[in-house]
């Protein structure tokens, strides 16, 4: 198989993952202000998310890094995206400049989506710990 067939999907992985796992750090790092902010914008509960947010968003990325369990990561990275875009990213609630920066916010979740939606369809690819096991588990057949 052609080096870059291996490489590509690593890199993909990889540059898929980087948004998500610095993101779930500057929660961890910026705690008050992130819950602060999740108050504001009325939601309940905002310990309990706020954890939830940082576990998929650190758990969901180590998962694509690595390629280990690789589709239930990047599911549950999918739905916790759906669910923050339309939550914190509601572009047309909005007016004038905020409404423009949230609409760019939004649109650039779905092209991530499109990426999560990707790596669910077609796995992780050869340099994965996922598809190690693949091969492990057809050799002992």
């Amino acid at each position: 198989m052609e080096p870059r067939r291996n490489i590509v999907p690593l890199l993909g992985r990889t540059l898929l993952g980087l948004p998500f796992f610095f993101s779930g750090l500057n929660k961890i790092f910026a705690w008050g202000q992130t819950a602060g902010y999740m108050a504001a914008r009325g939601f309940p509960l905002v310990p309990l998310f706020l954890l939830a947010a940082v576990i998929l968003e650190i758990g969901g990325s180590l998962s694509l890094f690595l390629g280990l369990r690789v589709k239930l990561g990047a599911a549950a990275l999918l739905i916790f995206l759906i669910a923050a875009t339309l939550i914190f990213h509601n572009f047309w609630a909005f007016v004038g400049a905020e409404k423009q920066e949230q609409m760019i916010n939004f649109m650039k979740n779905v092209a991530i989506m499109g990426g999560l939606l990707f790596v669910l369809t077609f796995g992780p690819g050869p340099m994965s710990f996922d598809e190690k096991r693949n091969r492990k588990s057809q050799n002992l057949d």
